[in-house]
């Protein structure tokens, strides 16, 4: 039987350490097997907002810190830590469209997928994520890399208020014109925010009529040339391209090269239009496969998205955002290739933000962004391996810092690698307003700073 504590002004369950069921809820809050040695004292299963202003009260009273969990994704277990209260917000997934103000109020624990489900039969639309077990409450914060966001920029930007529970246990609403500071900061402060989202108002659009996608597998020794001829074209293109390097079986467990061009459009001859350039990819000839101009849907992308990710594994992520050229890039590349680790490890190139015609972006604490977003995902089985993969990591993508420009919150290895992922005014900006906000420091922060920040 699991222990439950009662506690005043809480409905939900709440663990305290030691208590049964404490450990299975602690490890269960982390997606993959690679879970950290934190132990928060106490875990309040929030059902309510209500549930929430309490967590806050009973950590002010037992002068314990503050993390927040909504869909447990964070590839370092960030939400994890000593000496907490975790609030797990899991439970909480209302949502409530308004098709006619086209907007919609969802709570933190939501799924993306289960948001994109909801507004398909409605012709809506909303930038999420592309995993589908990612809970929006923690990818809005961190800024929120989209299905689209060619069109719509990071998914933070359509978020136009937000209920907040702060330190002093008071729950507010933050928009543009009411304590418009938390509402700057809750876009792209992520683990660093200095409150409780219990709701976020979110702007809908009008769904594409048309999803279109191209994908081509490519031999390894293509992966230059791949490379190149994403950077050529993805800046300016409408098309979403996710370049993948990982070990295939069709290659005999060698790595191999996938390439996917996705457009969100209105009529099928602009998809049409918009994808033809990847058959002028100079190394089209020797695609190993390819599947091209096939009609798809929001959904089946982000379905087919988290295909490759092995939950009993242990992970970690890194990523560099970068608008240098694919020849200063590749050196690393390169020194990756000769040792890549098994499947269902990946090296993972996007493009992103530099097209014109993008949306302006509102004032908010997301700040770094680039043209090319380069990452690694590396997954063992064994802890006995964690120095060895972690410095893997780490190691190659310290050699690309002199061409990066920061790093994005959400696959970010910043206990290992000290990394700038807002700009520097808008981290002390932040700063302040946490000084402000939460003057005993009582919520956590990131894992790192940048250094010297």
């Amino acid at each position: 039987m699991i222990t439950v504590s009662s506690t005043p002004g809480i409905e939900g369950r709440v663990l305290r350490r030691g208590d049964e069921g404490y450990e299975h809820h602690r490890i269960g809050t982390c997606w993959h097997a690679r879970v950290p040695a934190r132990y928060p004292e106490v875990i309040v299963v929030a059902t309510s907002q209500e549930d929430v202003v309490g967590a806050v009260q009973l950590a002010r009273r037992e002068n314990l810190g503050i993390a927040v969990r909504s869909g447990g994704h964070s590839w370092s277990a960030s939400h994890l830590r000593d000496g907490t209260v975790l609030i797990d917000l899991s439970n909480m997934r209302r949502m409530e469209i308004d098709p006619e103000a086209m907007t919609a109020t969802i709570q933190p624990g939501l799924k993306g997928a289960e948001l994109s489900g909801q507004l398909l039969p409605r012709g809506l639309y909303f930038p999420t994520g592309h995993g589908s077990g990612v809970g929006l409450g923690g990818y809005l914060l961190q800024g929120g890399f989209a299905w689209n966001g060619r069109d719509y920029g990071p998914a933070c930007m359509s978020v136009i208020g937000i209920d907040v529970v702060v330190a002093s246990g008071e729950l507010l609403h933050a928009d543009e014109n009411e304590n418009s500071e938390l509402l700057w900061a809750a876009r792209g402060a992520g683990p660093g925010f200095f409150g409780v989202v219990t709701k976020f108002y979110l702007r809908l659009y009008p769904r594409k009529k048309v999803t279109m996608v191209s994908s081509y597998q490519y031999p390894v020794d293509c992966l230059q040339d791949v490379m190149r001829f994403v950077h050529e074209v993805g800046r300016e293109t409408w098309a979403e391209i996710t370049l993948i390097c990982s070990r295939q079986e069709e290659t005999g467990g060698d790595p191999a090269v996938m390439l996917r061009a996705v457009t969100f459009t209105d009529t099928v001859q602009e998809s049409l239009d918009v994808l033809a350039v990847f058959e002028s990819c100079p190394v089209r000839s020797q695609a190993l496969s390819a599947d091209v101009f096939v009609p798809t849907d929001h959904i089946s992308l982000t379905e087919g998205a988290g295909g490759g990710v092995d939950e009993n594994k242990r992970w970690i992520a890194d990523n560099v955002t970068t608008h240098a050229s694919a020849d200063e890039m590749w050196p690393t590349i390169e020194r990756m290739l000769e040792d890549f680790p098994p499947a269902p490890s990946h090296l993972a190139i996007f493009n992103w933000a530099g097209r014109t015609g993008e949306p302006e972006r509102p004032a908010m604490a997301f700040s770094i962004e680039d043209e090319f977003f380069y990452s690694v995902y590396l997954a063992w089985p064994d802890a006995d391996d964690d120095e060895r993969y972690i410095s893997w990591v780490t190691d190659h993508m310290r050699s690309l810092e002199p061409h990066a420009t920061g790093t994005f919150l959400a696959d970010e290895n910043l206990q290992h690698r000290p990394s700038r992922f807002v700009s520097d005014d808008n981290l002390a900006n932040l700063d302040a307003l946490r000084s402000e906000w939460d003057p005993d420091a009582r919520f956590v922060s990131w894992l790192g700073r940048p250094l010297g920040g």
